[in-house]
């Protein structure tokens, strides 16, 4: 029954994830002109700050050693729920708690994070 239990409990982050990552964050990145809109970046964000460092140094890429699907599909359930938590973070708080983990995404990779956009006259 615990199995059971573990089991839909991880299928209902998946669900929550993708549900985040591929479309209420991307859309309303977009909306409101954040660092990062497309799900792929704010997906790279969200599971690099899961896994501690860059994504696919944990995880691996798909298509390498056996490694099949998308790279949230093979978080540890641990790692998942961070995922899912800081997700919920960013919905919570915008572009100002995007910001500065886009930033630090981008310094594992040795890339500079991205300036701000200049506001549109209003």
């Amino acid at each position: 029954m615990r199995e059971r239990g573990a089991a839909a409990r991880r299928a209902e982050l998946l669900a929550r994830y993708r549900q985040l990552v591929l479309h209420e964050l991307p859309e309303r990145a977009a909306r409101e002109r954040w660092v990062v809109h497309a799900d792929h970046c704010l997906g790279r964000v969200v599971l690099d700050h899961a896994v501690g460092g860059r994504w696919y140094d944990v995880l691996g890429r798909s298509g390498a050693a056996g490694r099949r699907g998308p790279a949230f599909e093979r978080l540890s359930d641990e790692q998942l729920a961070r995922a899912v938590a800081l997700a919920e973070e960013v919905a919570d708080g915008g572009d100002e708690v995007l910001r500065p983990l886009d930033a630090q995404s981008l310094e594992w990779r040795g890339k500079s994070p991205r300036r701000r956009a200049p506001s549109a006259p209003g």
